[in-house]
């Protein structure tokens, strides 16, 4: 599925690896009683019908595709080579015409939340190229073949199998139709089911959280994650740094903001003139973006680790910050 952009983008960056993985069941127990285990749990802890549920653990179908796909996690790539399959032209005024046809939801949104338009916009951009690239594998099996034949990722994907039969009965959704990334994501903002149940608003009114078929709550619905997940309205995300050895030397692995800008100023940080009076008590990270001549540096602010929430990669954080200002750019012009 090369063609969906993110190909689950949300959960990416929580797997790496470029081996092939051939299909195993459980290792600890047979694959059976893990299934049986699971069909208790929906049973005992939230009163589904035992019957329902074997039978569509008995439609799902492990998929060889599904197993193969998530060795290729696209924030594996060097910054190089992963930036040029977002920012385009193309995705620039597919976005610009996304931002027009929706201008009154976004401002709404942007207001209510106050996560900017322009973010918001990015979002759905990268992940599926405004809903034309939503994902053709079935929902079911991808979580299915994820949750009992991936031992590296089961728990989590088995809970996320949970979370999808829950999903399906709470909002009406027919589990064995719908369709999404190999990781299970959704919709125009590709949500895990998880997060669909946890952050997805009626952002139109109409008595329906929709995020596969409407773009408007779609919007709400990403404004809505990014101010649960600790956005600050009106605040940096982050400042592009001199390529100089000191910064250089201040960059470092990982997501978590460890340090201050004022402590990274005492460490030897070498800020851009136009920031030299930046606030030193904001948590703040120095990130390396490879380039083939060398690297980019950025440091990243709380808003920047906020975006790793939806995809736990600064190269995705990055690339949405960068098309989110060229968004902005443009629409001024």
């Amino acid at each position: 599925m090369r063609k969906l952009l993110t190909q689950g983008i949300t959960l990416l960056a929580l797997l790496g690896g470029v081996s092939t993985y051939a299909a195993t069941p459980d290792p600890a127990t047979d694959l059976n009683a893990a299934q049986q285990a699971f069909i208790n749990e929906l049973v005992s802890e939230h009163n589904f019908d035992r019957d329902e549920v074997a039978g569509l653990l008995a439609q799902a179908e492990l998929n060889q595709a599904v197993l193969d796909a998530i060795q290729r996690p696209w924030e594996a790539k060097p910054w190089h080579q992963y930036y040029p399959i977002f920012l385009t032209e193309k995705r620039l005024a597919a976005g610009l015409k996304f931002w027009q046809k929706h201008a009154d939801s976004l401002g709404k949104a942007e207001q209510q939340f106050g996560v900017p338009a322009e973010v918001i916009v990015a979002i759905i951009g990268v992940e599926t190229f405004y809903g034309g690239y939503l994902g053709n594998y079935k929902v079911l099996d991808a979580l299915y073949t994820l949750g009992f034949h991936y031992p590296p990722r089961q728990s989590f994907f088995r809970s996320e199998l949970k979370e999808f039969l829950l999903l399906a009965r709470d909002e009406q959704l027919a589990a064995t139709e719908l369709k999404g990334s190999y990781a299970g994501a959704m919709g125009y903002g590709q949500f895990i089911s998880s997060s669909y149940r946890h952050y997805a608003v009626d952002f139109d009114g109409d008595g329906v959280r929709d995020l596969l078929n409407n773009p408007v709550d779609a919007i709400g619905s990403v404004a809505n994650y990014f101010v649960r997940n600790g956005w600050r309205p009106n605040a940096p995300v982050a400042i592009e740094l001199p390529a100089t050895p000191a910064n250089a030397e201040l960059a470092s692995d990982g997501l978590k903001l460890t340090a201050t800008v004022g402590q990274l100023t005492a460490a030897g940080l070498e800020l851009p003139p136009e920031h030299a009076e930046l606030a030193a008590d904001l948590d703040a990270k120095v990130f390396r973006f490879e380039q083939p001549d060398g690297a980019d540096y950025w440091l990243g602010l709380h808003n920047f680790y906020v975006i790793t929430r939806y995809n736990r990669s600064p190269l995705y954080a990055m690339v949405v910050h960068q098309f989110s200002q060229q968004l902005a750019a443009a629409r001024k012009e």
